[in-house]
């Protein structure tokens, strides 16, 4: 599977997934009820989904420069920490905004966050290459290319 299609799949997929826990983790970490967390939650969806896009389409253009192909460990732990470097940016002010906390509360709050998402970016991204397979710009050149 490749392209847009690809990319519709794996969102749609993480972002499920990403919705659940996160709801579940805002509402055990900062005590408020799964309803008010769960507003967090999809407005962090929202805002994960179009850097998830951006980011990915972007990472992807990078990789497909690189003399060397395929996704190892540390080219995937790269990806993971990119991208949620990018969501803390986003999301802690958000968080604080709508918890009605500081900066500082807020990040340390979303700090259990941050440690679950990069592994599960990680391991999600794993299971994800090996049931769709990898996209064209990790796949190796053809040979006599």
């Amino acid at each position: 599977m490749q392209g847009i299609k690809r990319k519709v799949v794996y969102i749609t997929l993480y972002e499920v997934i990403a919705i659940t826990m996160s709801t579940a983790g805002l509402a055990l970490l900062s005590g408020a009820q799964m309803g008010h967390a769960s507003v967090a939650a999809v407005a962090a969806s929202a805002i994960a989904v179009v850097w998830n896009l951006v980011y990915n389409t972007l990472f992807e253009r990078w990789e497909a420069r690189q003399a060397r192909r395929g996704r190892s460990v540390w080219r995937r732990v790269a990806h993971a920490i990119g991208f949620e470097a990018g969501l803390v940016i986003t999301l802690v002010p958000l968080f604080a905004w709508w918890l009605d906390i500081s900066l500082w509360q807020a990040f340390v709050l979303d700090l259990g966050l941050i440690v679950f998402f990069l592994v599960y970016t990680f391991v999600f991204n794993l299971a994800f290459d090996k049931i769709f397979g990898l996209p064209a710009s990790a796949q190796p050149a053809p040979q006599g290319a």
